[in-house]
């Protein structure tokens, strides 16, 4: 045995299930290693970036790490986007790359660069594997920080003559832990707080789409009627049909959500990352609310949050501590501000649902049509770009990790391959990636790995020949926009080019029947809209003119 067949029977320990990735020169042990394995899969895709973004979403949505590969030079620097936008997003994620013989690191030679550098800043731990005897710590330790709350990336740079060394080594078993829970002092001190509040609201983060995490939010909400109000990332972490519910917050400007927020005395901040929506921009006045910090991890210091209690700790068993105590002392809140919000937000979801325009559809009723054929367990995912502030406002779920959206690195090009991963973990789910065409273009190559594979997605192109977020925000700021427009190619030619079945839609009555349409095609599907972004402006107009009643 070599450290390549000892790496890879350490991943099967691990109990991997798919590398996704582009192999090289350097990786030709390991994938000689890896062809005999009976347990994991490896998907060939189109470009490192995307075979990162695939490891991003299997982990969002297993919980397990999802694990890619590249060469060394050119193939590890292109799998720094999505190993990132992991790291950054809190998905576990195993990088490993391969490397120049170490008797030639030393110095100038052919693609030889320090990766393990590279990757030091965007992951939890990057490190080289400098003994075959070394290799089942190594990836032990990988997988175990990977998965440790918060989760992110970590990376392993197996270079090419350490692979094919002699290997003795024993693969070391995954134990499961318990995560460390807070002392009962700490709760009491958040039940005082609650005790004392009249218009408390949960900010609901990232961390709380965990399952048992959603499970024990829901029984809180439920018992006491503190509204909840969920960012970007903390998407179905709450039924959106709650009464409880005030949907999502993350837009710069401010919402009819935010006066939710401002009516606040005091603020549960569950699961929340401060890369998701920056409390200057919903807590200029850190002294107006008194703030509730209960996540996995101290909170950060900044001088826009200043939390009164920390709770670190599992955070479903926080909550269940919580609900221990609510269960032997009730507590009741006035909830009318809250209810006006739902009330009117839902007004605004709805009114363009029968929209019958022809030519550009309104974001709007794209979105609606889109939540009307997916299920509850479906899966959103959408790319970055102008489309993305309207899904986050627009699109709301009733189940965790059904809308996924990376909004920790914000990086263009996610959703196409995320979708591929995301079939793959949920074969018998709808699956919709949403794009912009400038998004969509970014990973386009990965149409013919959905295709090889049989990954049955459907991707919706927003077209509207710009980079349409960037002009949104130009607008916002200077009143015009910078150039930047650009042409597309014949979207339907495209689609039968990779063997995708191909719609194009210009009028809103036949949007939800041309997408069923795409859902129930024996193909992976490209349905292509015109985007009506003069909604943009009026959206930007309309927050700005908010005005919170009192």
């Amino acid at each position: 045995m070599n450290a390549a067949e000892l790496f890879v029977r350490c991943l099967e320990a691990e109990g991997v299930e798919y590398i996704f990735g582009v192999p090289g020169e350097e990786n030709a042990h390991f994938m000689m290693a890896l062809e005999t394995s009976d347990s994991i899969k490896f998907i060939l895709t189109r470009h490192e970036q995307g075979a990162a973004f695939m490891a991003d979403v299997y982990g969002r949505l297993t919980g397990k790490s999802g694990v890619c590969l590249g060469t060394l030079g050119p193939g590890a620097t292109n799998l720094t986007t999505g190993v990132a936008d992991a790291n950054m997003d809190r998905a576990p994620c195993i990088c490993i790359t391969g490397q120049a013989d170490s008797k030639r690191q030393h110095k100038e030679s052919h693609q030889n660069m320090d990766v393990v550098g590279l990757f030091r800043p965007i992951t939890k731990w990057a490190t080289p594997v400098l003994n075959p005897g070394n290799v089942p710590e190594v990836v032990r330790k990988a997988f175990k920080l990977a998965e440790t709350e918060k989760p992110g990336a970590c990376h392993i740079e197996l270079a090419e003559d350490i692979a094919d060394m002699p290997a003795n080594g024993t693969p070391l078993q995954p134990q499961r832990m318990r995560r460390p829970v807070p002392d009962d002092k700490v709760v009491d001190q958040a039940m005082g707080l609650l005790r004392e509040a009249k218009r408390p609201v949960i900010l609901a983060g990232n961390g709380a789409v965990r399952k048992r995490a959603s499970k024990q939010l829901r029984m809180f909400a439920e018992e006491t009627g503190i509204p909840v109000i969920n960012t970007f990332m903390g998407k179905g972490c709450v039924d959106y049909n709650a009464p409880y519910s005030l949907f999502t917050i993350g837009l710069q400007a401010k919402d009819v959500v935010s006066c939710t927020l401002d009516a606040a005395d005091v603020i549960i901040c569950l699961g929340y990352d401060l890369v998701e929506y920056h409390p200057r921009l919903w807590n200029a006045d850190a002294n107006a609310h008194k703030i509730i910090h209960i996540d996995f991890l101290p909170a950060e210091i900044d001088e826009n949050y200043i939390p009164a209690v920390e709770i670190v700790g599992d955070l479903a068993h926080t909550l269940w501590m919580l609900n221990e105590r609510v269960d032997t002392e009730p507590l009741k809140f006035e909830n009318t501000q809250a209810a006006g919000v739902r009330e009117e937000m839902q007004r605004d979801f709805a009114q363009w649902s029968n929209d019958d325009a022809k030519g550009a559809i309104k974001p709007q009723k794209a979105l609606w049509d889109a939540r009307q054929v997916m299920g509850a367990e479906d899966i959103l995912l959408s790319d970055v770009g102008a489309h993305k502030m309207w899904i986050a406002r627009y699109y709301q779920c009733e189940q965790p990790n059904t809308c996924l959206i990376s909004n920790g690195f914000c990086s263009m090009g996610f959703a196409l391959p995320g979708a591929i991963a995301a079939k793959m973990v949920h074969p018998d789910r709808r699956i919709l990636a949403i794009s912009g065409d400038a998004g969509f273009l970014m990973n386009v190559q990965d149409m013919e790995t959905a295709k090889r594979i049989g990954a049955n997605i459907v991707c919706m192109v927003w077209e509207d020949k710009e980079y349409g977020l960037i002009a949104w925000k130009q607008t916002n700021q200077f009143g015009r926009h910078t150039d930047l427009a650009f042409e597309n190619p014949d979207w339907m030619k495209l689609a039968d080019s990779f063997g995708w079945k191909g719609f194009h839609c210009e009028d809103s009555t036949e949007l939800a029947g041309t997408l069923e349409q795409a859902f129930n095609a024996d193909a992976p599907a490209l349905v292509v809209i015109p985007i009506d972004y003069a909604e943009n402006n009026k959206l930007s107009e309309r927050l700005g003119s908010i005005a919170c009643p009192i």
